[in-house]
């Protein structure tokens, strides 16, 4: 395994505000990772460390295995893709992308080629003589990222670099942004604040708070199975119900919310008096029923249509409500007041201890 970055104890402060606080991790070579988490939790200040635009307090950061200490920004091979771009508007296409590589000295033929190539990969061609302002939003992300990668840089760094575009166009580039890092090969940290981002474009997905990371892990990983409360909620939407654990039949354990619904949960849980349960909406599974007031019935209360998918609110036993996430489908056979039965899995739910 071939380390591309690496973090051993790293510190950094801001006066009294403390940015990192003893960050430890590593990168694998072709890897991509997204750093998730809320304004101030650090990702930025981390990006800013292996850049070389600040130096750390205390600690070690290496890339490639060399270590960063003392090296300015323009020695470390690293690519940027900033969230506004920072395209150069004087400049056209092809005088943005080979803006790096001409300072790096490099021949005039090489150059040209090295542009065309560019151009192709971010599906550009075409667009060579045109300037920032002549483009779309869309576009002139393509031109940043080209720009990066440009120089065939070991490391490509990008800072929310989807956040200044609409929704749509977004989750159209999100796509484009992945192949074209896979088609490169290059090692990539991505900074989001975005989880669904964060989730499409990472194989491991880093969360971050308060100068720390939270939990590491494939999207998956993270998402089902969140080592607190914190990841568990930043990570989306779910239902939080507040209860107890308890002996079921057979040995098994149940979650019985302080209303009285009870959910089957793994046998490994603690057995507590006061706990907290994660349900994803995705894992509710809803089904009409004659008889709303059954153990693991209840009755609709709200539909909310959210294009491709809807939530689907549902009020169980004891007034607690929980929701599910459902196709949107044109005629759909639930209606608001309808009795329903609401099966999930024991895998598909999280305790944490209050």
């Amino acid at each position: 395994m071939t380390l591309a970055v690496e973090f051993e104890g790293v510190h950094k402060r801001f006066g009294e505000t403390l940015a990192l606080d003893g960050i430890s991790f590593s990168v694998e070579s072709g890897e991509t990772i997204s750093l998730l988490g809320p304004s101030g939790c650090g990702k930025s200040t981390l990006l800013r460390l292996i850049a070389g635009f600040e130096r750390p307090d205390s600690g070690i950061i290496k890339i490639n295995g060399q270590s960063m200490a003392g090296l300015k920004p323009y020695e470390r091979n690293v690519g940027l893709l900033f969230q506004h771009y920072a395209l150069f508007p004087h400049m056209t296409v092809e005088q943005n992308i080979a803006y790096g590589l001409k300072h790096r000295r490099y021949p005039s033929a090489a150059v040209s080629q090295r542009v065309a190539e560019m151009l192709s990969l971010v599906q550009l061609v075409g667009y060579g003589d045109r300037r920032p302002q002549q483009l779309s939003g869309g576009q002139q992300q393509r031109v940043a990222l080209a720009r990066a990668l440009a120089t065939r840089p070991s490391l490509l760094l990008l800072d929310e670099p989807l956040s200044a575009l609409d929704a749509k166009l977004r989750h159209e580039l999100r796509s484009e942004l992945k192949e074209v890092l896979a088609a490169v090969g290059s090692t990539a940290i991505v900074v989001t604040h975005d989880h669904e981002e964060a989730m499409s474009l990472g194989e491991r997905v880093f969360i971050m708070n308060a100068g720390t990371i939270l939990q590491s892990g494939t999207p998956d990983d993270v998402y089902w199975r969140p080592a607190s409360r914190f990841v568990a909620d930043f990570m989306g939407r779910a239902n939080w119900l507040r209860g107890n654990v308890l002996k079921g039949e057979g040995g098994s354990a149940i979650f019985r919310s302080e209303a009285g619904w009870t959910v089957p949960v793994s046998s490994n849980h603690r057995m507590t008096d006061a706990v907290e349960i994660c349900i994803r909406p995705e894992s509710i599974e809803l089904s009409l029923s004659t008889d709303g007031g059954a153990p693991d019935g209840g009755r609709i209360v709200d539909i909310v249509k959210l294009g491709s998918s809807r939530h689907v609110f549902v009020e169980i036993k004891g007034g607690d409500c929980v929701f599910a996430s459902c196709a949107n489908q044109p005629h759909s056979r639930f209606e608001i007041g309808q009795p329903v039965k609401v099966t999930l899995s024991h895998s598909a739910s999280n305790i944490f201890d209050l």
